[in-house]
């Protein structure tokens, strides 16, 4: 895709859409590989994508949403895994997570007829017993469940009595006549060993060892002698505890390694089926149709809305081009919607080609091309000393060097920023030239001479955005066939 078509998407605000549709997605890939997205220039790739994206609006009308919100990327942990490498409990819980997607979009797929996107369904691997061997044993990132091993539960019952019994000899020491030498009469820890706080001048009264001081000195952390086994104990099972989780870890990885193929495989299904499912979320909130596709170069758009309007303040139009005529000048007055209907023919076949359905009425037609450019807006440079004719030339210039039988040109007030009656013949001239090459067109201008033009040149077409005399405010509505005036005095 040329550097210059990349630059028309970013005019015609098709990036804007694309973050759309990424909002849309629930995975993180999902949303990459949404503004990501590019338009495809093969007929059949198009076709493909459109019956895609119609076929998940119909399950999302009928079923919701399969949900991919907990689909999270785990190919480098998988491989890791797959190697004899040990995973973290909150790749483990991702991996679980993903089965549970897989499994759930499986049977969600399933109930339904045979589409175009069936395959992607059935291309999910669910692996029920490992989903279940991951969350059984780990019920957090920071916890592992008893269960998740005999061993394990078999040590973590030898603590809790083991503490329980040091909690007794400590409390016992509280309740008796040695409490007085306490600073308060509480069971705390200190290094993971059970100490009880002594006041700093009875430190001899209570035999242990001292394992803290307080920040003022008055009072000290003391391990009585009685429980200092049983603290010991408390260690040893600590450490056999911390062991027997990094076992279970090894082998629910090792588990999970051994599926990593299918399961990578079900991760990039399942991303591919959110990146289809967002454009069927956009679809059905714009409203949207599956337009038909042709590589004839007609596009008929019937009530067609520019999709980042406000559905309140939008004003549907329709719009043909390519049909009975390959070139259509846009003429009427400033803040009349000229742009917007220029921009509005090249951001619905941007997303048509992009496999998006399109907010316009039943029956409406694009065409795929090899390219779309546009030379839209005010691109006066500064830095390059180019007046905003200039720049505008050389936008132009650029286009020519790419443009071919299979292009839409898109060309926003040609020739303006020059004396009128040169900016006038030159605009013909380059209407003339894109011609030539088989290129379709659609510019708006205020020249009336280009007007006239339209009117005595077969191939070419007047269209104007209306404007409402009484009210001296534009109507926004595509008229074709008919020139406009600029309104200018009014």
């Amino acid at each position: 895709m040329s550097e210059l078509f990349e630059k028309s998407m970013a005019t015609l605000e098709l990036p804007q859409v694309l973050a759309l549709l990424a909002d849309c997605a629930a995975t993180l890939e999902g949303k990459e590989r949404c503004l990501a997205l590019r338009p495809l220039t093969d007929l059949d790739d198009v076709a493909r994508a459109q019956e895609e994206t119609s076929a998940a609006v119909k399950m999302l009308i009928l079923r919701g949403s399969p949900g991919f919100s907990g689909v999270k990327p785990v190919s480098a942990s998988l491989q890791r895994a797959d190697m004899g490498g040990s995973l973290s409990t909150r790749e483990l819980l991702d991996i679980a997570s993903v089965l549970r997607c897989a499994r759930g979009a499986r049977d969600y797929g399933d109930s339904e007829e045979k589409t175009v996107i069936s395959h992607l369904f059935r291309s999910l691997t669910p692996n029920r017993f490992l989903e279940d061997s991951i969350t059984n044993s780990i019920l957090s990132e920071e916890e592992i469940a008893d269960s998740a091993s005999s061993e394990l539960a078999s040590i973590r019952r030898h603590m809790r009595s083991t503490e329980a019994r040091v909690r007794d000899i400590l409390q016992r020491l509280i309740s008796s006549n040695q409490s007085k030498y306490l600073q308060e009469a509480i069971i705390t820890m200190r290094g993971g060993r059970y100490v009880v706080p002594v006041k700093a001048e009875f430190r001899g009264e209570v035999p242990g060892l001292v394992h803290d001081t307080s920040a003022s000195g008055a009072t000290v952390f003391v391990e009585p002698m009685s429980v200092v086994e049983a603290n010991n104990e408390i260690r040893v099972l600590r450490s056999d505890e911390q062991d027997e989780i990094a076992r279970i870890l090894l082998e629910l990885s090792g588990e999970a390694g051994s599926f990593a193929d299918s399961i990578i495989e079900s991760y990039h299904y399942a991303v591919e089926l959110d990146l289809i499912f967002a454009k069927a979320q956009v679809a059905y909130k714009m409203k949207a149709v599956v337009p038909q596709v042709g590589e004839d170069g007609k596009i008929a758009l019937h009530a067609a809305r520019h999709p980042l309007i406000a559905k309140e303040k939008v004003v549907p139009t329709d719009i043909t081009l390519g049909v009975e005529f390959d070139t259509l000048i846009i003429t009427g007055p400033n803040t009349g919607g000229k742009t917007v209907a220029l921009k509005t023919i090249g951001l619905l076949t941007l997303m048509a080609m992009c496999g998006q359905m399109i907010p316009a009425g039943e029956g409406s037609r694009v065409a795929v091309f090899r390219h779309i450019l546009a030379d839209i807006g005010d691109e006066q440079s500064i830095e390059q000393s180019l007046s905003t004719f200039s720049s505008h030339m050389v936008n132009i210039i650029h286009i020519f060097e790419v443009a071919d039988n299979s292009s839409l040109i898109l060309l926003d007030e040609l020739g303006a920023g020059t004396d009128p009656v040169e900016g006038a013949a030159l605009a013909a001239a380059v209407i003339e030239s894109a011609r030539e090459l088989g290129a379709l067109v659609a510019a708006t201008t205020h020249y009336a001479e280009l007007k006239v033009y339209a009117m005595t040149t077969p191939g070419v077409e007047n269209a104007s955005c209306e404007f409402n005399v009484d009210t001296l405010a534009p109507t926004y509505r595509l008229v074709m066939g008919i020139p406009g005036k600029s309104n200018a005095f009014a």
